[in-house]
């Protein structure tokens, strides 16, 4: 089974999440890692469709954006 993001991998990703909107950031900046953690959280739950598709739906909008 995959190794899923730490607790502390998530709390740097809600630090930023929160920097980036004090400072007028934009959050899409931060929609790769999104994804990644999202994916990485999936990966640990494989009996989980729900889990593999809000994965799959994070990565999507992501890869939209970058059109």
């Amino acid at each position: 089974m995959s190794r899923g993001p730490s607790a502390r991998e998530i709390a740097a990703f809600l630090a930023a999440l929160e920097h980036s909107r004090e400072t007028g950031g934009d959050p899409a900046d931060l929609a790769d890692e999104k994804a990644s953690l999202l994916e990485r959280i999936a990966n640990t739950r494989p009996d989980d469709s729900n889990a593999r598709q809000v994965a799959r739906d994070a990565a999507d909008r992501h890869h939209d954006k970058d059109r």
